[in-house]
């Protein structure tokens, strides 16, 4: 399961859920014909994941709002918050060329200038103005805007991101 969101709280009456998204589309999950939600974010077991029609979507200040058919009132939207939205990967809309889920960037190796071991991917931060690599190396963490201007390359099939970085920056 690829988690795509957080659900922060409910939203009015009539069991809309507000949502934290854990990427920079939402508004794509609208091709997606099912959504689901579950309490585990780290489970992959089916049975933890609860398969759900969606019913509308709209952004909502820094998130979005969401409805789904199997929430109708606010007491059902309050028994979910904290839960969890996530897809199977083959649910997932596709990306385009030079865009990636962030899922898959966890765990890369991180390259810089001359080709110097920087350490691997441990998260994304979204700062509002772009997404920022959390890069671990032992004892050092680095935080790499993740730009055209620093990321050179980013090959999926090699496991590496090559970047115009330091490694004493």
């Amino acid at each position: 399961m690829i988690l795509m969101g957080r659900i922060v709280a409910p939203f009015g009456i009539h069991g809309w859920l507000k949502v934290q998204p854990l990427g920079d589309d939402p508004l794509s999950w609208r091709r997606m014909p099912q959504w689901w939600i579950g309490r585990n974010p780290e489970s992959q077991s089916s049975e933890d994941w609860r398969a759900v029609s969606p019913n509308g979507l709209r952004p909502h200040g820094k998130g979005v709002v969401l409805a789904l058919s199997e929430i109708s009132d606010r007491t059902a939207a309050e028994a979910v918050d904290g839960w969890y939205l996530a897809a199977p990967r083959e649910a997932l809309p596709k990306t385009a060329k030079d865009e990636y889920y962030w899922t898959d960037l966890v765990g890369l190796a991180v390259v810089g200038r001359g080709g110097v071991a920087l350490g691997r991917v441990d998260a994304l931060i979204e700062t509002g103005a772009h997404a920022v690599l959390q890069i671990q190396d032992g004892e050092t963490e680095r935080l790499i805007p993740f730009v055209a201007a620093y990321v050179e390359e980013v090959d999926l099939s090699l496991g590496v991101i090559r970047v115009d970085w330091e490694q004493d920056w």
